[in-house]
């Protein structure tokens, strides 16, 4: 799955108490889950294996893969759920409400199964502080119901509490070796900000308000954007010229000028490196296409 495509959606999140003993039976979900215990004790099933639960277990279930819960005799778990997408699914028509797990293997509905997450997740993680977890769930709790007219409102502040949760989550659970430093974004939106207005600053300011030395900056910046400060500012500038070349009127050592490179030549070569064609080339080629297009739906 491309993390273009990754919007974090929920469709359902609660508080569950198990009973003494109580067994949860063989279950798929269609989506992907989340559990964290908060209370008592417990085992989780997955993958042939039982592997013990207790207040601060993290469960993460990749959507179908099947699993139990058995909850402590003397001390019954509790834990925080809740049932996401990575993109949303439409399984309306399959389902009368959002809380879609299948308890009968042989009535599961492949096609319904919702996409996997582009990295592998662990399944099963311990965090230490258990109050921030359990406030963060508390924020996208919601009824098992589908968003309809009376709830919509309610569901974009469930949807904007829950997709900060996940960059929570994902930050704790792939560490700094799959995702980003969090230093490096928040640096990524002021440098973009800059860029915008036309303020950069050397790079010398920003790696040292990080507190970090060049050679590090420089290694974490690569992780986050797959780019040196230089290319990323530099596809910046030229991203935004493609724009001026197809939507202004500006010639093209005045949108050279206006991004700041040093000369018109340099400016040309860079953006035929990067694109493949020459500004006046690029330029040419959106008016002929979009002469084309008003041809076609001329009446």
């Amino acid at each position: 799955m491309d993390f273009a495509n990754l919007h974090p959606y929920v469709y359902h999140a609660c508080l569950y108490p198990f009973s003494r003993g109580q067994n949860s039976l063989s279950r798929t979900c269609y989506a992907s889950s989340l559990y964290l215990i908060s209370e008592g004790k417990g085992i989780i099933r997955f993958r042939g294996e039982d592997h013990p639960v207790v207040p601060g277990s993290l469960v993460y279930m990749p959507p179908g893969l099947l699993h139990d819960w058995y909850a402590d005799w003397e001390e019954p778990m509790v834990h925080y759920c809740c049932y996401f997408d990575w993109a949303f699914i439409d399984r309306r028509e399959a389902f009368s409400t959002p809380n879609m797990i299948c308890f009968d293997l042989s009535q599961l509905q492949p096609s319904l199964i919702g996409p996997a997450f582009p990295v592998p997740i662990p399944e099963l993680m311990t965090v230490s502080k258990l109050r921030i977890w359990m406030d963060g769930f508390e924020t996208f709790f919601n009824n098992n119901e589908y968003i309809n007219e009376r709830t919509y409102y309610r569901g974009l502040k469930i949807q904007s509490n829950f997709q900060q949760f996940m960059e929570y989550f994902l930050t704790f659970a792939l560490k700094e070796n799959n995702i980003p430093d969090p230093r490096m974004l928040h640096l990524l939106e002021r440098l973009d900000q800059d860029l915008m207005t036309g303020s950069v600053k050397p790079l010398e300011v920003y790696f040292r308000e990080l507190h970090i030395s060049r050679g590090y900056f420089f290694e974490k910046f690569h992780q986050a954007t797959g780019l040196s400060p230089t290319q990323y500012m530099n596809h910046f500038r030229i991203n935004r010229a493609k724009d001026d070349l197809r939507f202004s009127h500006l010639s093209i050592t005045e949108i050279s000028e206006k991004y700041g490179f040093s000369s018109v030549h340099y400016f040309s070569k860079l953006f035929k490196q990067l694109t493949g064609t020459p500004p006046k080339e690029y330029r040419a080629a959106y008016i002929s296409e979009g002469i084309k297009q008003v041809e076609v739906f001329s009446p």
